[in-house]
């Protein structure tokens, strides 16, 4: 699809595609849509959240939202949630705590320069004239976090019932442009409910950036990250709750230095959704991140050493929902929600060059529905619904 015909689709309709499945494109005003995440409020109103504006890094890239209320067959129409004229603010994720309050977390950072991004805490409610519309209150930066936190996972809960918000840091390097050579995963803490923070950083985690965690019924809680490095998704673990954590490790998924989610369903098995490509699939590479912003920054790139060198440009397709029954252990059932050739060398998302499809997000309904959101060609939010028994229903799309 060119970019105007996926404009000319961006309805919000959701409509069955095949037995068991329905797409939609979600609505948007924006040229460039990306990192959607995904919450069911407690009445099964479905919200998508996610980054838009002209193009990633740019101080016009704002946080949105759409819902789909119960028995609907729409989305609804795209509501600016941020309002900053001056920062690029990305990546949201929303927390709904045990006593009802919705938070939305998300970045805020100048240009390109990640090691100076912050995060902003922001509570939310529910219009009661429109449920479909979110109210955003007086937000605040956490400031008791050094710059440079990144966030693309919500909040889970400690053992002892402490906050838990994956970061990954993306360490500044005096003089330097960053480019990712020195993130670390780190968790903030909170244990007065979001009131004061402190970082706990993941050992041994260079390079390992958007930390999953998926609390299992045992107590123990695995976490699963992108990686730099472009090599393959790494998983670290805790058998305490959430209060350490060991170093990631390779799993048997690829990773193509793209976002990854991770959940547990009801039957107890994990389900991780992210793209089966990785630097040794494909030779296609670009400079950075952000070579299109154009800023005049004469700084050099940072100096890999004591870090890891990233790789950027790797195909972000397919995307696909991986199976495990083992805690996370092994990924074996590999289902392909779509398939592309997933050419991510610019982020531009009006010319057509761009044909990624990525930072997917996944959770599963009441029913045993799974929902599934991620970015289209950077031009959309695509979403897709499988029926019940999905995992089970399509042994063709099995890879």
């Amino acid at each position: 699809m060119s970019p105007e015909e996926i404009a000319q689709g961006m309805t919000g309709l959701v409509s069955a595609t095949a037995p068991g499945r329905s797409e939609a494109l979600l609505p948007s005003p924006m040229v460039q849509n990306h990192a959607a995440f995904l919450h069911m409020s407690a009445d099964g109103t479905l919200f998508c959240l996610w980054f838009g504006g002209s193009l990633e890094g740019k101080s016009d890239i704002s946080i949105h939202a759409s819902a789909l209320l119960p028995g609907a067959e729409r989305w609804s129409a795209a509501q600016q949630l941020s309002h900053d004229p001056d920062h690029s603010e990305q990546n949201p994720v929303l927390f709904a705590t045990p006593d009802g309050r919705l938070w939305l977390f998300h970045t805020s950072q100048a240009g390109g320069n990640q090691d100076g991004c912050r995060v902003r805490m922001v509570p939310l409610t529910r219009d009661p004239a429109d449920p479909a519309r979110l109210i955003p209150g007086a937000g605040r930066f956490l400031d008791d976090l050094p710059p440079g936190c990144f966030v693309r996972a919500p909040v889970t809960l400690r053992a002892d019932g402490a906050w838990l918000l994956p970061i990954f840091r993306c360490m500044p390097r005096p003089g330097q442009k960053w480019t990712g050579s020195h993130d670390v995963a780190t968790v903030g803490v909170s244990t007065d409910d979001g009131q004061t923070w402190h970082l706990q950083e993941v050992p041994g985690s260079t390079g390992s950036v958007h930390m999953s965690p998926v609390p299992l019924a045992d107590g123990s809680m695995p976490a699963f990250y992108r990686r730099r490095q472009s090599d393959r998704v790494h998983s670290s673990l805790s058998v305490d709750g959430g209060f350490n954590w060991s170093a990631p490790e390779p799993t048997d998924l690829p990773n193509n230095n793209s976002s990854i989610a991770a959940t547990r369903l009801r039957d107890g098995r994990l389900a991780l959704i992210c793209n089966l490509a990785s630097a040794a699939t494909s030779p296609d590479r670009r400079a950075s991140l952000y070579d299109e912003l154009g800023e005049d920054d004469t700084r050099p790139d940072a100096d890999p050493a004591g870090g890891c060198v990233p790789i950027w440009g790797v195909p972000r397709a397919p995307v696909a929902v991986c199976l495990s029954s083992d805690g996370g252990r092994s990924f074996p059932q590999r289902i392909v929600i779509e398939n592309g050739p997933g050419t991510c060398t610019s982020n531009d998302s009006t010319d057509g060059r761009n044909r990624e499809l990525s930072y997917p997000w996944l959770l599963e309904g009441p029913d045993g529905s799974l929902h599934i959101a991620y970015t289209y060609h950077r031009r959309a939010i695509k979403y897709v619904r499988l029926a019940p028994g999905w995992a089970d229903a399509e042994p063709a799309r099995k890879a």
